[in-house]
């Protein structure tokens, strides 16, 4: 099975933290992913509500997978709020690539906050069927 199948498989967003450089609780939620296979290529489909391209951050390196975004949601001018609970959101997620997948030639596109990536299989990797020859 693919390294990247093994990360903990849950439905609801977990939270990871740890302490910014002014000391204080740095949060993030860590989305919800599904992750298949089709022919050549594992896809990823992350839930991440609200995310923009311009917010989304997603790097290879040294076959560790990226996803960071964050959000802000800003005050409406001449509003005050009386009760306010998401001001901001930062999202993590990391996944360690096999080295079946070609990172190079990963594709991301993002629509109504799901992302979708297609992570191909390098061609040393991918099935193919062995012509029997006849002697």
């Amino acid at each position: 099975m693919n390294e990247i199948t093994r990360q903990q498989s849950t439905r609801q967003p977990r939270v990871q933290g740890g302490e910014d450089s002014r000391g204080e609780r740095d949060r993030a939620l860590q989305p919800p992913v599904d992750i298949y296979e089709e022919g050549n290529a594992l896809h990823l489909v992350a839930d991440l509500p609200g995310v923009t391209p311009e917010s989304l951050s997603i790097e290879v390196d040294n076959n560790m997978l990226s996803l960071e975004a964050e959000i802000r949601l800003e005050m409406p001018e001449r509003m005050t709020a009386i009760y306010a609970e998401v001001r901001a959101q930062r999202f993590a997620r990391r996944f360690t690539l096999s080295h079946e997948i070609d990172g190079d030639a990963i594709e991301a596109r993002i629509d109504k906050g799901v992302l979708h990536l297609r992570l191909p299989k390098k061609p040393s990797h991918q099935r193919r069927r062995i012509e029997v020859r006849a002697a």
